[in-house]
């Protein structure tokens, strides 16, 4: 299997983590009409941190599983990493969602 493809899935992945949360698209899906803004920031706030520790699992993944060195030399290893890296950002954008439904 090419590393190309989970390579372009993990950024993808990453961009829609980054997005949903320093973008704002966190606060426009998450937060309803009767709760204040307020409130709203200050429960996607701890959302989003408890999901960026898992990004930033995923990130280093990532990194590490797409060095040319890793790549070349253990071509097992580093699609290893690339799939933790893919978990990783898949269960982050989980912890994003069902924290930002809970709280709605």
């Amino acid at each position: 299997m090419s590393p190309v493809i989970p390579a372009m899935a993990n950024l993808l992945l990453g961009g829609l983590w980054t997005l949903s949360v320093f973008a704002g698209w966190g606060l426009e899906a998450f937060c309803g009409e009767g709760e204040t803004p307020e409130s709203c920031v200050d429960r996607l706030t701890v959302v989003s941190t408890l999901s960026g520790m898992f990004a930033i699992v995923a990130a280093c993944c990532t990194l590490g599983g797409l060095l040319p060195p890793v790549m070349h030399r253990y071509p097992q290893k580093s699609l290893i990493l690339v799939g933790a890296a893919t978990a990783s950002w898949i269960f982050a954008l989980g912890v994003l969602y069902v924290g930002g439904m809970v709280g709605r």
